[in-house]
């Protein structure tokens, strides 16, 4: 039997409006897995990243998920199975990384300048999932398909 490969739909169009709070870079939506489901940079950037090529946020896609899975883990040794994980920051000495839930098997990351509002940012990324959380969802595969 011959499974079929379907592209999943690019959803960085969704996340245009964080990418004109200043100091937003870079944003990306990750399946649970570490699959990119889309991204966008803010435009007229300057220094090293200036914008993500299609390789550079696949790339960010499984970093973040790796931090994410990391952040639950840590979570669950500190108080408990099953605690859920909210939101996740990095901070570095050129900015911020956000992650935070997006959805069913679906995260929401932002990357931002030093001299972003953090608070701001991540307010605006949970008014974006609220809005847009069902297209940002990725749902688990279909062990039936993954099997064949």
């Amino acid at each position: 039997m011959t499974g079929t490969i379907t592209r999943l739909p690019d959803l960085g169009w969704m996340l245009r409006p964080l990418t004109g709070i200043p100091g937003v870079r870079h944003t990306v939506v990750v399946s649970e897995d570490g699959l990119r489901l889309g991204h966008a940079s803010a435009e007229n950037l300057s220094g090293p990243v200036t914008g993500l090529s299609i390789a550079d946020a696949e790339s960010l896609s499984a970093a973040g998920a790796a931090m994410v899975m990391t952040g639950r883990s840590t979570g669950a040794l500190l108080f408990g199975p099953g605690v859920g994980t909210r939101q996740l920051m990095l901070e570095t000495d050129q900015g911020f990384v956000l992650f935070t839930h997006a959805g069913v098997g679906a995260h929401l990351g932002v990357a931002t300048d030093l001299d972003a509002d953090v608070g701001l940012v991540a307010q605006q990324m949970q008014l974006l999932v609220a809005k847009i959380g069902a297209h940002l969802s990725s749902l688990p595969r279909d062990e039936a398909a993954a099997t064949s």
